[in-house]
């Protein structure tokens, strides 16, 4: 599913260049969980980015299910984000002044779904995270562990390949966090990829394995 080796990734600062990633070699199994671990800094957020197909990189190779993601115009990286991966943000990332089912529908949109469609797919899916009776209500009349599934709902509605998910337990307390861990690992069960950018040793202990990233490289 995530190929990547040898990855190399700098910034120019002023006229300095920070090497932030050194080398990376990471590897993400079809149907694996995987937790990604690391300190601020670490170069965690930048191998995210890599990943999620926001940022590119210097040197190396990365193949996402099988696909060569390298040097892509903004409209190709648009195109593979929208096919291939579904995002979950530790801030839900959801539009306020949009229903939980209007939230869910937009990737649908942006694939070109007819309307009908892309409401019956989403209403499915919203059932499927237990919120189809909360469908018409906007976020700030849902508690938080409601908003991220309802984003959880949103990232699995195109079923891509793979769920990134960016500290999706972060921003709530630790009885939903529990929740919304046991979702995300019955997703797993039925077959979803996800990797789980997390700070929290007890979220990283539920997954199948933990890569950990120090100083630009994973290390054992």
């Amino acid at each position: 599913m995530i190929q990547i080796r040898a990855l190399h990734k700098s910034y120019q600062t002023d006229n300095s260049t920070r090497e932030v990633l050194r080398g990376i070699d990471f590897h993400v199994e079809k149907g694996d969980l995987v937790a990604l671990m690391g300190q601020s800094g670490a170069g965690k957020s930048t191998l995210l980015n890599i990943i999620g197909i926001l940022d590119n990189y210097d040197q190396g190779s990365y193949l996402l299910n099988g696909i060569l993601v390298k040097d892509l115009t903004s409209q190709e990286a648009s195109k593979y984000r929208n096919q291939l991966i579904g995002f979950i943000f530790q801030s839900f990332h959801l539009i306020p002044f949009k229903t939980a089912l209007e939230n869910v529908t937009l990737p649908l949109y942006y694939q070109g779904v007819a309307k009908a469609e892309r409401y019956k797919r989403a209403l499915a899916m919203l059932d499927r995270v237990g919120l189809a009776s909360h469908a018409r209500l906007k976020p700030q009349a849902l508690s938080g562990g409601q908003q991220q599934r309802v984003a959880i709902a949103r990232a699995l509605v195109t079923a891509p390949p793979l769920i990134l998910a960016d500290e999706p337990t972060g921003a709530l307390d630790s009885s939903t966090a529990h929740e919304i861990m046991q979702l995300l690992k019955e997703l797993n069960q039925e077959g979803n990829t996800i990797l789980i950018v997390t700070h929290s040793a007890q979220v990283a202990q539920q997954c199948h394995c933990i890569q950990t990233i120090v100083d630009g490289k994973i290390v054992p």
